[in-house]
């Protein structure tokens, strides 16, 4: 074992002793009874609305595999597209290490379709990209409509909370004036950047923000459920329990979103409306994504069978013919 993967699993590991460290601080005070009991009293049209924006943010990340593809100046049906982003989505949401997980599945698919391995890294880095500009979005917004929340969370004052939303806005609008004006690679240090058409840089403003509202909406339903609650509130807990995912790269935010959630609205935030979001987000779309990898590889095994068939029997046919 290498010192690199020896690091990777010790991050991985610490990673998980959070999560049940938090899941645990969250469970103590709750029995098993009271859990259920919180689930059923979730009225069914709420999860319904909150599965169907669940949905919405899917379709929406199937367009960030579809805009990252348009950028390279290549083309692939859309169905193939939200397929593998789905897939590999569904799976990375889940696992942990989103980019690495689901960009692993994202190169089974993308590469038997013709995209090279180069390619793949750029299409990972415009996902990651196009999460970053829609998650400091909302972010922005957050801060700027529900200041209280968010400052009382960071520990900073309600007005420091306006200023740093109002400098969050300002990132996008930097990234659409750099896609307008840099025509070539963007140099920063030792690294460079292709940045997209202005065009596709304003759709991944769009798109990711719009994601992460429905994502932001999915969770509202549920706190909704157990008393009045603003989807700012909402809003604010979900971007900042997800920064913090992507931080501590936890699998699934396991722990450190039911914690988030659970200290900016706690009267809101019962276990039931936290674990019907983590069904309704993760472990449903864990299901579907699952089953249609079974699927799609015995599918592909198939064609690829049958492909080689057609081309051992064309073989036989031409040295007959020479014969």
């Amino acid at each position: 074992m290498t010192l690199k993967s020896i690091i990777w699993n010790g991050l991985l590991a610490a990673a998980l002793c959070l999560a049940l460290f938090l899941l645990y601080r969250i469970f103590q005070q709750y029995s098993f009874d009271q859990v259920i009991q919180s689930v059923r009293s979730i009225p069914l049209w709420r999860v319904c609305l909150a599965v169907l924006c669940a949905a919405a943010s899917y379709l929406c990340l199937s367009c960030f595999d579809f805009l990252a593809i348009r950028s390279l100046g290549k083309s692939l049906p859309y169905p193939k597209v939200a397929l593998a982003s789905f897939i590999s989505l569904s799976l990375g949401h889940n696992i942990g290490f989103a980019g690495l997980s689901s960009g692993a599945v994202r190169y089974r698919y993308y590469t038997r379709w013709g995209l090279t391995a180069e390619d793949m890294a750029k299409v990972i880095l415009f996902c990651g990209v196009t999460v970053g500009l829609g998650l400091i979005t909302l972010g922005g917004l957050a801060m700027i409509i529900n200041p209280v929340d968010a400052g009382r969370l960071l520990q900073i004052e309600t007005t420091s909370s306006r200023l740093f939303g109002l400098f969050a806005l300002a990132v996008p609008g930097v990234y659409a004036a750099l896609a307008f004006f840099v025509r070539g690679k963007l140099q920063v240090w030792r690294w460079s950047f292709q940045l997209p058409q202005l065009s596709i840089a304003v759709a991944q403003i769009a798109v990711g923000t719009i994601n992460f509202i429905f994502v932001s909406a999915c969770l509202h339903q549920m706190l909704s459920a157990f008393g009045h609650i603003a989807f700012f509130q909402s809003a604010t807990a979900f971007v900042l329990a997800n920064s913090a995912i992507l931080a501590t790269h936890v699998p699934g935010g396991l722990g450190v979103l039911e914690a988030t959630v659970a200290y900016v609205v706690p009267k809101e935030a019962s276990i039931g409306a936290l674990i019907a979001f983590r069904c309704v987000y993760f472990f449903i779309p864990l299901t579907l994504g699952t089953t249609l990898l079974i699927i799609s590889e015995v599918v592909f095994r198939r064609r690829s069978r049958g492909a080689d068939g057609e081309a051992e029997a064309l073989e036989k046919r031409a040295q007959a013919q020479s014969a």
